[in-house]
């Protein structure tokens, strides 16, 4: 069985003073402790094309500086596409941007979150549901984690478990279905990313997400590439 590379849907630029140390995908994939040949990286926000989802093992749907409420035409395109590639059980994670994008697309609500901006190093709070879920489990229930965001999900969609919030933001982490993820925070910051106002030991347990999904829709993909047993 051939191993599927990841996509990475990128949907906007670092800020320009963060952009010496690369895009959005290539901190995504070092991250989550992929090779540059196990990925995909396409920028939506420029016109790339969206492909079959079933060519990947996985989908990663990025942060940006853009606003889901704004509904740009790549922006809805987009949401179509996730809405369609989640009911099909393709696993997907979307950090910040993307994880508003995924609560929009599956009948959430976005918009300004009422208590300001949220930037900086967060305590984030895990909740009950959390102990059993693929990603979360086995997680500290409180951990430091990099934020920086206006927009936030004030309603997560019909059937969503929230697993994690923080002071600021009562949705901080979602799953929807057994594998379509949204997490608000960053796990793909490392200290260097945001430097003078992050601190250091928020890479290590956030970070784990990321191999954590890598490693799950690996599982998913060996699972359904299993023969079905005769009876």
């Amino acid at each position: 069985m051939s191993v599927l590379p990841f996509l990475i849907i990128e949907t906007g630029q670092p800020v320009p003073e963060m952009r010496r140390y690369g895009r959005f995908p290539h901190w995504i994939r070092v991250a989550a402790g992929l090779a540059e040949q196990e990925t995909v990286a396409i920028d939506v926000a420029n016109g790339d094309a969206l492909p079959d989802p079933a060519d990947f093992a996985g989908i990663i749907v990025s942060g940006s500086a853009a606003f889901v409420t704004d509904r740009a035409d790549w922006s809805e395109r987009s949401a179509e596409w996730l809405r369609h590639a989640a009911h099909q059980g393709m696993p997907l994670l979307g950090i910040c941007y993307g994880h508003q994008l995924l609560a929009h697309a599956l009948g959430g609500e976005v918009d300004y979150n009422p208590a300001g901006r949220e930037s900086g190093t967060i305590a984030l709070e895990l909740h009950p549901p959390a102990e059993q879920d693929p990603l979360f489990a086995g997680l500290p229930p409180q951990f430091p984690a990099h934020a920086t965001h206006l927009q936030t999900v004030v309603r997560a969609p019909d059937g969503a478990i929230v697993l994690a919030h923080s002071r600021q933001d009562r949705c901080h982490a979602f799953r929807w279905g057994r594998a379509t993820w949204g997490v608000q925070f960053h796990p793909e910051f490392a200290t260097h990313h945001m430097r003078g106002y992050v601190q250091a030991r928020a890479d290590c347990i956030a970070r784990k997400l990321l191999r954590r999904f890598v490693h799950h829709a690996r599982r998913l993909q060996t699972v359904s590439a299993r023969p079905a047993a005769h009876t």
